[in-house]
């Protein structure tokens, strides 16, 4: 069976003569119209998708994007664990285009990293992935190439088990969060690179020093001398992202049907370029039941905290024949994305406020330690400071990083309800490969924060000429330590890996981490034969350098 996956409204719009009357008419495909009575059904084994330059209507706005299919957010794959998957991708740009498979276990050709693993699919001429589908869950697509991504070209994918689900529900939907923006990303790059804090409009004030609101006079003076600001939590802010539900803005009350009683399974997929969100649903538990893709054991959180490139299913049972508000409040709190859950269309709950922005503190800079005394000592002095420069322009913030997988996130601590910490999260299931590890990499995630780099251990990608080896089968642990002010979701294409948590063999397994400032994350991997990406999901940070290859080859001996 061959499923074109076009949208009714794309359908539509491609029979009006020339398009023009509804070119800027916002256009959904099916699993994300403006109601949801719950997911569609599978996607059938033979798929085209077509990549086309578009246009995006946010609240009613035009914004420049890179559709598939006609739409944004991109069709929804809906697979079977087990079937084989073939999808043709039509490239209609006068640019290279490929679509990476974030979190499938797949040959590393088929990863869909120009450069890397494949050439990429050159200006209007076609490309067919084809693979084994090995495993179920909530993952998405996107474009790895130039600014594509941040430009609308992304999608969620969902596959059912082969066998029955661990934690069964009545129906599902996806929760799809994303940023967009009317600038061009291109400009965006440029404004950071020549002020990194041009979006920032929440700086401190002497209105907030003399309130008491933001930090003493001391705090600030120190923050001062290492030329570093607390507020500076997100480069691009609510002044210049747009958040979207399933392509909807705030005000488009993307409606999620539910009837009281039922169990509700929500599919939440951070396919933001650049936000990190705060997810709550006011007056409604939540029970995580999977993480990135893979089954967790359950357990009940009132919120969490999701970087791009994560995904977290729950499951939510509302008894109340009423409306609840789905938050994802960015981690700033500049900009909220916004939908409902509710029992009928046209339903809409209180939409809570934006809570008062957080600021960063010593801890995030690693510095939260009994007896530490930082008083003369600026960041940037090379006689005093706990800094070690890795290579040119380059400076490492970091005296002593931290295991920080206990801390909600940036901006939690302290509240009346609970939030998921990294700890939490502990596998359903017995870990395939229980050995420890043969060998320990450290990796640091680097920056020049006055120029906008950002780099691993130092060195750009470009600047990296050799990649990260390691050997077929083994066992490696890698421990992430963040030398920079901002948090970094690193993600490694091709492998879920088992975060170090105190769980054992039942270490939870991800495809992505959220490195808070100051901290450090440690995990074990099984490495799979292939060239794979590994960098931070941050798109303009992975863009401006921080990112590696980890080429993994057959061991010693082994037959190529």
């Amino acid at each position: 069976m061959t499923t074109h996956l076009l949208s009714r409204r794309a359908l539509v719009k491609g029979a009006a003569l020339g398009g023009g009357a509804l070119a800027l008419a916002p256009r959904y495909p099916v699993w994300a119209q403006p109601v949801s009575t719950g997911l569609p059904t599978l996607s059938g084994e033979d798929i085209t998708l077509r990549v086309a330059r578009d246009t995006l209507s946010i609240d009613g706005k035009p914004a420049r994007a890179i559709s598939i299919n006609g739409t944004v957010p991109a069709p929804l794959l809906r697979l079977k664990q087990g079937q084989t998957f073939r999808l043709t991708v039509e490239n209609t740009l006068d640019e290279d285009t490929s679509l990476h498979w974030h979190g499938l276990l797949l040959p590393f050709q088929m990863d869909g990293v120009p450069g890397v693993s494949f050439p990429g699919i050159k200006p209007h001429t076609r490309f067919t992935y084809d693979f084994p589908i090995e495993q179920a869950g909530t993952y998405w697509y996107h474009s790895h190439s130039g600014l594509q991504e941040m430009m609308g070209q992304y999608g969620p994918i969902v596959i059912d088990p082969a066998g029955p689900d661990a934690a069964p529900y009545d129906r599902d939907h996806v929760v799809m969060l994303s940023d967009h923006s009317f600038v061009h990303p291109a400009r965006i790059l440029r404004n950071l690179k020549v002020e990194p804090g041009y979006y920032n409009h929440q700086r401190q004030t002497l209105a907030g020093l003399l309130s008491g609101k933001d930090q003493s006079l001391a705090d600030r003076l120190a923050w001062g001398q290492m030329r570093m600001d607390p507020t500076d939590l997100s480069d691009a802010t609510g002044k210049v992202m747009r958040h979207l539900i399933n392509g909807h803005g705030p005000g488009g009350n993307w409606t999620a049907l539910f009837k009281p009683g039922e169990r509700v399974r929500l599919r939440f997929i951070n396919g933001a370029a650049m936000s990190v969100f705060n997810v709550r649903i006011p007056g409604l538990a939540m029970q995580v039941v999977a993480a990135d893709g893979l089954d967790v054991r359950p357990v009940m959180v009132d919120e969490f905290q999701m970087s791009p490139g994560e995904t977290y299913d729950v499951i939510v049972t509302p008894v109340e024949d009423r409306a609840f508000t789905i938050v994802g409040e960015t981690v700033d709190r500049s900009g909220m994305a916004v939908a409902t859950l509710a029992p009928r269309a046209g339903m809409r709950a209180p939409v809570p406020p934006l809570r008062a922005r957080p600021l960063l503190t010593m801890k995030d800079m690693g510095m939260e330690m009994e007896g530490m005394d930082m008083s003369g000592h600026s960041m940037r002095d090379g006689n005093n400071a706990p800094q070690v420069k890795l290579g040119p322009g380059v400076e490492m913030i970091n005296p002593m990083p931290m295991d920080r997988t206990g801390d909600p996130g940036l901006g939690l601590d302290g509240l009346d309800h609970r939030v998921l910490v990294y700890r939490d999260l502990v596998a359903l299931e017995r870990n395939p490969d229980v050995r420890a590890a043969e060998r320990e990499i450290e990796v640091h995630l680097t920056g020049a924060m006055d120029r906008y780099m950002w780099s691993m251990d130092g060195k750009t990608m470009r600047e990296a000429h050799e990649p990260i080896p390691m050997r077929s089968g083994e066992r490696v642990r890698v421990t992430l330590i963040n030398d920079t002010m901002m948090a970094h979701p690193i993600h490694l294409h091709g492998h879920f890996f088992e975060l170090v948590t105190g769980h054992g063999d039942h270490s939870p397994r991800k495809h992505t981490v959220n490195v808070l400032p100051g901290g450090k994350v440690s995990w074990d991997v099984t490495a799979l034969p292939g060239d794979w990406a590994f960098h931070c999901h941050l798109f303009l940070h992975m863009a401006m350098g921080m990112m590696r290859v980890v080429q993994v080859r057959p061991m010693e001996g082994a037959a190529a």
